[in-house]
């Protein structure tokens, strides 16, 4: 075994601590990194596009369609600085005391690809069949996949939930959603 593999098992690197216990190698988690590149990528994106929006997007805009990309996209850049500084000193996350997740349990991929699937869905039917109908939907999908078996009333609340989100965006935020095979009822 490698000397890097021992120290990055854990194992004693010969020092000892003032009180005389040995001193363990700090695990360094490379595997942070690529959280940093996807932070920096994904603000990077958001600051990018929101410098290119056209003005006037909205038909009320009193701060303007760039702020919340533009904060979104330095706050992200400014976590990746902070945790690429973070990873080499040791830091890592402790587990929450009050969590009952096993750690070293296969990950739930069926629930993963379902929910992914929803939000597939919702792409594609957004625009046919509107927000209302497809908000409640994905709420209704959601819950059930999660494993809720209220279905009636998951729909009952997506429904609600959407059409108030709908009519949120549009008198609240002059930001039209699309009203599909309801156009001229909402």
């Amino acid at each position: 075994m490698s000397e890097d593999s021992q120290q990055s098992a854990g194992a004693t690197t010969g020092a000892v601590t003032e009180a005389g216990a040995p001193k363990t190698a700090r695990r360094i988690d490379r595997a942070q990194y690529l959280v940093c590149v996807v932070l920096v990528a994904v603000g990077a994106f958001l600051i990018y596009d929101a410098l290119t929006l056209a003005e006037g997007f909205a038909k009320v805009d009193p701060v303007g369609p760039r702020m919340f990309p533009l904060a979104i996209g330095i706050v992200l850049i400014a976590l990746a600085v902070i945790l690429a500084i973070a990873i080499p000193r040791g830091s890592v996350g402790e587990a929450d005391a009050g969590e009952d997740v096993d750690p070293n349990s296969p990950g739930d991929w069926r629930t993963v690809g379902l929910l992914v699937g929803l939000f597939v869905a919702v792409i594609v039917l957004v625009e046919p069949l509107g927000w209302a109908i497809t908000g409640a939907l994905f709420f209704a999908g959601a819950a059930a996949v999660l494993g809720n078996r209220h279905h009636v009333r998951n729909i009952v609340i997506g429904a609600v939930l959407s059409v108030l989100t709908f009519y949120g965006f549009y008198s609240g935020l002059g930001i039209p959603l699309p009203a599909g095979i309801l156009d001229g009822i909402l």
